[in-house]
C-alpha cells in the first residue's frame, strides 16, 4: 500500500500549474493595484489643488429703508471677507502633508 501511494502521480502536474498560474495572477494583481493607487493618488491631488485655488471671498452690500419722515425704517448692514492664500495653495510637487498653522 506505501509503495502505491509513493508512485502514484495524479494531479502532481495539476497542483505545480495551479501554484504558477496563481503566482503570476497575485504577481499581476499587486501590479495592478499599485497603478490603481497611484493614479487614484494623482487624481485626489488634482482635486485638492482645484479646492485650493477656489477663491471664497465675497462682499453683500448693506440695505437701508427710510420712512416718509427720512427716519430709517430697516437697516441691513453689508459684510466681506478676503481669502488670503494658504501655503498650501497650487502646491505641484504633490506634497500630501501641509504643516501650514492657518491662513497668511
Amino acid at each position: 500500500m506505501l509503495k502505491t501511494l509513493w508512485n502514484d502521480e495524479c494531479g502532481v502536474i495539476l497542483s505545480a500549474e495551479l501554484v504558477l498560474v496563481a503566482t503570476i495572477l497575485v504577481l499581476g494583481m499587486i501590479v495592478g493595484l499599485v497603478e490603481l493607487q497611484s493614479s487614484i493618488v494623482s487624481e485626489l491631488s488634482d482635486l485638492s489643488g482645484a479646492f485650493g485655488n477656489l477663491d471664497q471671498s465675497y462682499q453683500v452690500s448693506g440695505f437701508a429703508s427710510y420712512k416718509d419722515d427720512c427716519d430709517t425704517k430697516a437697516r441691513t448692514y453689508g459684510a466681506s471677507y478676503s481669502d488670503q492664500a494658504d501655503a498650501c495653495d497650487c502646491d505641484s510637487n504633490l506634497s500630501i502633508v501641509c504643516s501650514d498653522s492657518g491662513e497668511k
